[in-house]
């Protein structure tokens, strides 16, 4: 079984939270698509799209992502009480 022929595992729904709510903060910054927004804010366009997908996470990425929209962590998952 080749990789491409591999079964995709299912996100973690926590980490697909995550990814849901990157997505949703560049567009309520007016951004539409995430290479602009990638290219603005000087954040390799390839690591940002993976982070909005939830499959390159790490904390670094997700402070870098963090520090482009002004916000802390607390701000950041101020909504995480169900998980």
């Amino acid at each position: 079984m080749t990789k491409k022929d591999k079964p995709k595992k299912p996100l973690d729904s926590r980490i697909q939270k995550i990814a849901d709510k990157i997505k949703q903060l560049r567009k309520d910054s007016g951004y539409t698509a995430a290479e602009t927004f990638s290219y603005d804010k000087k954040i390799d366009r390839i690591l940002y799209w993976r982070m909005e997908k939830g499959t390159n996470f790490t904390i670094t990425s997700l402070l870098r992502i963090l520090d482009a929209h002004e916000m802390t962590l607390e701000d950041f998952f101020t909504d995480f009480t169900d998980i």
